[in-house]
């Protein structure tokens, strides 16, 4: 058993935390007050070859793991976590193409999402279809050679910026199993944005609520097999991306309050807030968090690029490294003192952020169901 990163898996991680520190984290406090859109940050990041991280190189990927997905994943959610999140949702929706699309589409779309000239966002919850997506209500009948969708999706991530959304939509009859639910690529300009929320965090990529009327698109944009969507979807593997945005701002939220305990200094006594046992212990238990959160992410990425099941495995992960997050977040504004709760210490933002996690890819509730289903599942009887 490895519990090293391979040379070119730290070269990886390296070139990311490098991006992260010059183009995203000098940016990251303005574009957070500000609600702006991160796009030249993205765009940046696309021609680093981020967009297209696990993209084939045939279709002009790197042809990464994901491990390295994880890995530049971290980076980046340590420095600004929407910016992790609208690229992971991109390549989520590039491997549905690669995976589960026709030779046609994947010379047609790979190349564009691989170089970010096509961006990609998902179409999947709606009002009342949240952690049981078998609730879908949109549908999509075929007339001809086309489908006309109608319905709505909320949630729509980089909706706004986008140039194709993965849209799930409803084909056969309403059974409550999943079946029947089928996968388009729709042009994201034929959405109409209803609602924008605003939102405790990940204030920069908005998430909106959006209709499809009458929309048309032709038969070869429908990906995989016509009423088995949610089942094939489940062979997706990029859902790693949510636990590593949680090692991301566990991390970051450590090496803030490292730095402020041991800068801050009480005058009375003249011993910095770092000399203090309990606030040792504390960091220290931060420190743990961080640990175990990364390593587990790690070790069902690695299960997955073997092609080994990883039911029991991502479960741990998403609860444990998105509690991790938050928890290590609370923590670190608590050591702050009064100057973690204002806007001056990026721990408060970092809060917010994480404060997502725990919901986006699933409640962790959800995953605690599952991961005692495998518990039980292999536990001899």
């Amino acid at each position: 058993m490895e519990f090293e990163l391979t040379e070119h898996q730290r070269a990886v991680r390296a070139d990311a935390r490098e991006f992260a520190r010059e183009r995203v984290a000098p940016r990251a406090h303005e574009l957070d007050r500000a609600g702006e859109h991160p796009t030249d940050i993205l765009a940046a990041a696309g021609d680093r070859g981020y967009a297209g991280l696990m993209v084939d190189e045939a279709y002009g990927g790197q042809g990464e793991g994901l491990v390295e997905l994880a890995l530049v994943t971290e980076e980046l959610s340590a420095a600004l976590m929407p910016v992790a999140g609208a690229l992971a949702l991109h390549l989520g929706v590039a491997e549905a193409v690669e995976r589960l699309g026709t030779e046609a589409q994947r010379e047609r779309f790979l190349p564009g999402m691989a170089a970010f000239d096509t961006v990609g966002a998902l179409g999947l919850s709606e009002d009342h279809a949240g952690s049981d997506k078998t609730g879908i209500e949109t549908t999509a009948r075929r007339e001809g050679d086309e489908w006309v969708l109608d319905g709505h999706k909320r949630w729509v991530t980089n909706l706004r910026h986008a140039d194709e959304v993965l849209t799930y939509a409803r084909t056969g009859d309403a059974k409550g199993d999943g079946a029947g639910i089928t996968a388009f690529l729709v042009p994201a300009d034929e959405y109409e944005v209803d609602t924008v929320w605003e939102t405790l965090g990940a204030r920069t990529v908005k998430s909106p609520r959006a209709t499809l009327s009458g929309v048309r698109v032709a038969d070869d944009r429908q990906v995989g097999t016509v009423g088995a969507g949610l089942a094939e979807r489940g062979r997706l593997r990029t859902g790693v991306n949510v636990p590593a945005r949680g090692v991301g701002i566990a991390r970051a939220t450590l090496d803030a309050t490292v730095r402020q305990t041991s800068d801050r200094e009480q005058r009375g006594s003249g011993r910095r807030i770092a000399d203090y046992q309990g606030v040792r212990w504390q960091v220290a238990e931060m420190a743990e968090r961080v640990d175990v959160a990364r390593l587990l992410v790690l070790r069902a990425a690695a299960q997955g690029d073997r092609g080994a099941d990883t039911t029991r495995e991502f479960a741990m992960a998403k609860t444990y490294a998105t509690e991790a997050a938050v928890e290590n977040a609370n923590d670190a504004l608590q050591l702050h003192g009064g100057i973690g709760y204002t806007t001056a210490r990026d721990v408060e933002r970092h809060l917010r952020d994480a404060r997502l996690l725990t919901i986006a890819g699933g409640p962790n509730e959800g995953h605690r169901d599952t991961l005692a289903d495998a518990v039980y599942d292999a536990h001899p009887r």
